[in-house]
């Protein structure tokens, strides 16, 4: 006798929410996002995603949109998926399907209401500046080569401390953001000089669109005493979005991590994973000129 037909289906499989750490070179990505014309960050993992798990349709969502040519050592991403591949061995299945420019560095479960952006309490980014005359190959693809006078990281460090809190940092916006307003706390920041080396290392509940990078060419500015602190003061406190016209180059901008009120990953697998260049001999610019006519 033949079985009885059942209307009976399969039932689905579950699904699970995967966070990973993720590093990545930008110079090679027109950024973190998908574009219409250029290859992304998020196009090449989120093909590499669906390789392995092609039973749903692949989004992933990164804790900060870099913009083109900006590195990442702490990303945090999350997606969904239905596959059996457990969080532990996703690492070395992605890295053998992904560009020697994108690692990923740790995996974990995480429960659904969990947000890689969302729940994220602060990004922290770090700008590396080499302040050395003559150019050097090996920091050129991760750091501004300012060579014309030696920074003057005295009033960097002051005119930074000044934008802690939470403020409207507006005149560091680019145009074509999409956020409801321009308000962020900035939660702490750092100036630090080793030799002819310079970093700046910001950390926020969020940053604007292009915030690092104008706030950079204005402290630079400052640096080189093209500057004063009283004017950088009032286009921040005014809005005055128009006087701030340099932007640093994103070669010199990483993606430090991004933390949670819990820790999510090891400290190996995420915490501060962009090396910091060591010179051994300094060649530093003459220093610069001071002059009450700074603007």
């Amino acid at each position: 006798m033949s079985p009885k037909p059942t209307s009976e289906v399969p039932e689905a499989a579950p699904v699970r929410r995967i966070a990973l750490s993720l590093q990545y070179e930008g110079s090679g990505f027109c950024g973190w996002q998908r574009q219409p014309h250029g290859v992304s960050v998020q196009g090449e993992l989120e093909e590499a995603i669906s390789q392995l798990d092609p039973l749903r349709p692949i989004h992933a969502i990164a804790a900060g949109r870099t913009d083109a040519g900006v590195h990442a050592a702490g990303q945090v991403v999350h997606f969904d998926c239905c596959g059996p591949i457990p969080a532990e061995r996703w690492p070395a299945a992605l890295n053998g399907r992904l560009p020697k420019t994108i690692r990923v560095r740790e995996a974990v479960e995480r429960p659904s209401a969990w947000h890689s952006c969302h729940s994220a309490t602060y990004r922290r980014y770090r700008y590396t500046i080499y302040n050395g005359r003559r150019p050097n190959l090996f920091l050129a693809p991760w750091s501004w080569h300012r060579y014309h006078v030696r920074l003057d990281e005295t009033i960097m460090k002051l005119a930074l401390n000044g934008l802690l809190g939470l403020h409207d940092l507006s005149a560091f916006q680019r145009t074509g953001s999409r956020r409801a307003h321009a308000r962020t706390t900035v939660q702490e920041v750092q100036v630090e000089r080793q030799g002819d080396l310079l970093v700046v290392e910001i950390q926020a509940s969020g940053f604007l669109y292009g915030m690092v990078r104008l706030l950079m060419g204005q402290l630079v500015a400052l640096g080189e005493h093209r500057l004063n602190l009283q004017t950088f003061e009032q286009r921040w406190k005014e809005k005055r979005r128009q006087e701030v016209k340099e932007s640093a180059p994103a070669k010199g901008l990483c993606l430090l991590r991004a933390g949670y009120e819990e820790v999510i990953f090891s400290q190996g697998g995420w915490y501060d994973c962009q090396p910091r260049y060591y010179l051994g001999t300094t060649d530093p610019p003459l220093e610069p000129p001071f002059t009450s006519g700074s603007s």
